[in-house]
């Protein structure tokens, strides 16, 4: 189902069962401080992240996805030198989590200080 939001140019939004359940929804995001102490800004059905050494972040769901064949959104923002970083899955994603590294240009990983990663699936 849809809502046309009456008086614009015709956009078209999901309702909120399909922002909920359908494939065009983000079923988990997290904006989390990947330096220092890791810790958790804001979020959606992320439990917790593990921080497994300098750039290496395992992101725990709340609630588990269908199946481990979601995509993954994410990225770094960070200061200083961490503005050239990128994120590189590192493992197989599993249902109840996905294990991302960032790792600057010349290959070395980096705790961005602004960690976004957001989930798409069915």
């Amino acid at each position: 189902m849809s809502t046309t939001i009456s008086g614009t140019n015709g956009v078209t939004f999901p309702d909120s069962t399909s922002m909920q359940t359908g494939q065009q929804a983000c079923k988990a995001w997290v904006n989390f401080n990947g330096s220092g102490t890791v810790a958790i800004r804001e979020s959606y059905n992320v439990s917790s992240i593990t921080d497994n050494g300098t750039g290496d972040y395992t992101i725990n769901f709340t609630t588990a996805m269908v199946n481990a064949n979601y995509a993954v959104v994410s990225g770094p923002a960070g200061t200083y030198n961490d503005f050239n970083a990128m994120a590189t899955q590192s493992d197989i994603p599993t249902v109840s989590s996905v294990k991302h590294r960032w790792r600057t240009e010349n290959g070395s990983t980096v705790d961005p200080v602004y960690c976004h990663v957001a989930i798409f699936s069915n």
